[in-house]
């Protein structure tokens, strides 16, 4: 089990005053008011920096590093083109013929995955944008099927013991009466359906949750950021596109999500500190699954303000 993810904010930039020519670019860009111009060069003035590079983006000379950012990024199982893509010169229709062929898969090969690949799509993950730049997404590999079924195993004992709840129409009415319809809801909704999954988990051995996938990555977040859940579900879709792009099917978990917000012990089983927040569960494998087409979306129909 993996736990990657950025430890603190990079220090802020640092500017060779021999290059610098004084074009103000850099100033321009900064969305911290971080730098200012001195004697016909930039300088750094102020105390507040992201860490978004912009400025080292922008810069024609080159003049401008900011220390603590891995500015080529680095993968195992593939070379990076580290070459920046300015706009409009992507491929969109290529762009959205990969967003339209990811679909959720729930049949896997029994083939394990190579755990580069499985860091390499975590790295991926953290390309995403990020509230403030905060970065402040975590991520946790498990690596192979055994821990693939421990933490599915951790979830089935936490949803036995809700269905137990949910089956006591005493509990369910009392609480209704309280103002809290949740577990009656709950019980409506779910509760048969759970029921028949964890009876062939346990009888067959059949995975109704994970659906044989023999890896999975969880995506979390720290305390601090400024919008920690956009910022991991960014993270993660990230990570089912480029899953597609290496052969690999996917699918989002959203019960074990569920059960981890519920049950602490869950997360602390598996080695991930209380104070983190788990916002997404990526099932992962090599997909037993082929499909001919794409198939459509619901319609989208914009709304328009116009003072």
């Amino acid at each position: 089990m993996t736990d990657q993810h950025i430890h603190s904010r990079p220090q802020g930039p640092a500017i060779n005053q021999e290059k610098c020519t004084g074009c103000g670019l850099c100033l321009t860009v900064c969305p911290d008011q971080t730098l200012s111009m001195l004697r016909g060069k930039a300088v750094v003035s102020g105390d507040r920096c992201l860490a978004c590079a912009h400025c080292r983006a922008v810069c024609p000379t080159q003049a401008i590093t900011v220390p603590g950012l891995e500015h080529d990024l680095f993968f195992h199982t593939f070379n990076a083109d580290n070459g920046y893509l300015p706009p409009g010169q992507g491929d969109t229709p290529q762009l959205v013929r990969l967003m339209l062929s990811r679909r959720s898969c729930r049949n896997y090969k029994n083939r394990a995955l190579n755990p580069e690949l499985l860091e390499d799509l975590a790295r991926i993950g953290a390309t995403a944008p990020s509230g403030t730049n905060s970065q402040g997404w975590t991520f946790t590999i498990l690596p192979h099927r055994p821990a693939v079924e421990t933490l599915g195993n951790l979830v089935a004992a936490y949803f036995a013991r809700l269905n137990r709840q949910a089956a006591n129409p005493l509990l369910r009415g009392l609480l209704s009466l309280l103002g809290k319809p949740a577990l009656a809801n709950y019980y409506h909704r779910y509760h048969q359906t759970i029921a028949q999954g964890l009876r062939e988990w346990e009888e067959q051995g059949h995975d109704r949750l994970f659906h044989g996938a023999p890896a999975a990555i969880i995506v979390g977040s720290r305390p601090g950021a400024s919008c920690p859940a956009e910022d991991a579900l960014l993270a993660t879709q990230n990570i089912l596109l480029a899953a597609h792009t290496m052969g690999l099917g996917s699918c989002l978990i959203g019960f074990a999500v569920a059960a981890m917000a519920k049950a602490p012990k869950i997360q602390r089983a598996l080695g991930i500190p209380d104070e983190e927040a788990i916002h997404a569960v990526i099932a992962l494998g090599y997909p037993a699954e082929t499909y001919q087409r794409l198939t459509g979306r619901k319609p989208v129909t914009s709304r328009y303000f116009q003072e």
